[in-house]
């Protein structure tokens, strides 16, 4: 299978400019107004007005709207209309137009035709994707219009209208972003409350750090984006005899923004985008801030790998080994499944972690309330099983912790995650193996972020640094010496 290519993991950075709410509302806002202007691009008036937009593009950087939150961000632009009544018609029909075609037919049809295979008919359901996602992404349409309405009325205000008007009328100004500011953070100050509680402590302050290893080895196999209900909807048989020989975590919460990249990096270091660093999918500054399970493994003379997409390279760097996400939808997962077969025996490692992002796929280019996305979880309880034969046959299960989980839900609409949305927050999680008990199932509420300092217990490594996740000691059979603090 072919690896990521240099240019693709470029591209995919590039690609989560457009992706990601924040960069994109500036980026779609400059583009429609040059365009709107073509023939006024040498006039140093259009950019000087520019400007007198940057308040609200620092606002709407600062402060995200998604779930019901994206409601109110039609006041301001009322506000806006009913103080200063100057709106082009022409330009704003002209954003609207350019939106669209760009999500749905862009994004929605070109893109995911010419990366993952689908239908050339895709738009004819992508944009009720589109006016569905919940998200603070591109693609969420009704957090995304109000916004570049707002910022291009404002521009064009300032372009169009003699600089007498503007000083005669300053204070006005002045209040209106005032206002638009205060709106903002009383929003996120009395409603933005769903955000899971952190852990507070470390790992080490609670569970002492273990002396030996409980397992030789720990395969994690995360299915992307795998939404817990349809999980259980879906004909998983032999994921469902895992669950009955291990230990299930029914309320397994995922962290917060629910994004790939953040997921990942708190899964594997047992703490959060505040102490890790990576904040989206979109990251700034490569590389974690803190010690990844690789670090902590690496002390102990032991190794681990991920296998996963291009993304992951920009937090994990050289633990991962990547897999381009450029493949048909009806092969990425097997072909995934090929390359970590290959993987297991040229490193060999002690901790092996696989993302299938076949589930991912359909999630966010069909929908996750269609029978594609059940199909494909189904596909992968099937990709799985050959896996694990594969393993046992080749004598890697004798003493291996086998980890199933997602890394976040989904919602629907264009697949969406992230803001913790109907379908997204608590995922399906567990754990089988020699060293985990059987037919247990744990109701309390747990999150990813003990993932890491888990694997650590069983490999027997030091926690991960910044690790806050309290170690699974449930699902662990107790071990003659164990010492829990």
């Amino acid at each position: 299978m072919k690896q990521a290519s240099s240019f693709e993991k470029v591209a995919a950075r590039c690609w989560n400019l457009l992706n990601e709410g924040k960069p994109f509302t500036p980026i779609f806002t400059i583009g429609t107004m040059l365009l709107f202007n073509l023939t006024n691009l040498w006039d140093a008036k259009l950019y000087l007005s520019f400007l007198f937009t940057l308040p609200l593009l620092v606002i709407y950087y600062l402060y995200d709207f998604p779930l019901f939150l994206r409601n109110y961000l039609w006041i301001p632009l009322v506000v806006y209309i009913l103080l200063f009544q100057t709106v082009s018609v022409p330009l704003l029909f002209l954003a609207i137009g350019l939106y669209f075609f760009f999500t749905v037919f862009f994004w929605g049809t070109l893109y995911y035709h010419l990366r993952i295979g689908t239908s050339w008919l895709n738009f004819t359901r992508f944009w009720k994707l589109v006016l569905k996602n919940s998200d603070s992404t591109s693609g969420n349409a009704q957090e995304q219009l109000p916004k570049f309405l707002l910022i291009l009325s404002v521009w064009n205000y300032f372009y169009v209208v003699d600089t007498d008007i503007f000083v005669n009328h300053w204070a006005l100004w002045a209040l209106f972003y005032g206002f638009v500011l205060l709106f903002a953070f009383i929003l996120h100050r009395y409603l933005f409350d769903w955000k899971p509680e952190p852990y507070q402590t470390f790992t080490r302050d609670t569970t002492n750090e273990p002396t030996v290893a409980t397992s030789d080895k720990v395969v994690v196999i995360v299915v992307d984006g795998m939404r817990k209900e349809r999980f259980e909807e879906a004909n998983t048989p032999f994921l469902d005899e895992l669950r009955k020989s291990g230990t299930e975590y029914v309320q397994m919460e995922t962290v917060y923004p629910a994004r790939t990249v953040v997921c990942f990096s708190s899964m594997f270091t047992g703490t959060y985008p505040s102490e890790h660093g990576i904040k989206s999918n979109m990251v700034w500054k490569l590389g974690l801030k803190v010690e990844s399970i690789f670090d902590a493994l690496r002390k102990v003379g032991k190794k681990g790998r991920l296998l996963g997409i291009a993304h992951l390279v920009d937090s994990m760097g050289d633990d991962v080994d990547t897999v381009t996400a450029v493949m048909h939808k009806d092969e990425a997962d097997r072909n995934i499944m090929e390359r970590a077969k290959e993987i297991m025996l040229e490193k060999d490692p002690d901790l092996f972690v696989v993302q299938l992002i076949g589930t991912d796929q359909i999630g966010h280019s069909r929908g996750v309330l269609y029978d594609e996305y059940i199909e494909k979880i189904e596909e992968a309880d099937n990709l799985i099983e050959e896996f694990v034969m594969w393993l046992k046959d080749h004598g890697k299960m004798e003493n291996t912790t086998l980890v199933i989980c997602a890394d976040h839900g989904q919602a629907d609409g264009i697949g969406g995650h992230g803001h913790l949305d109907e379908g997204e927050r608590f995922v399906p999680f567990f754990m089988t193996g020699p060293s985990i008990e059987a037919g247990k199932v744990i109701r309390e509420k747990r999150s990813l972020v003990s993932l890491a300092p888990t694997i650590s217990y069983l490999l027997g490594a030091p926690y991960p640094s910044h690790s806050r996740g309290p170690v699974l000691t449930e699902a662990l059979k107790q071990q003659k010496g164990d010492d829990h603090q």
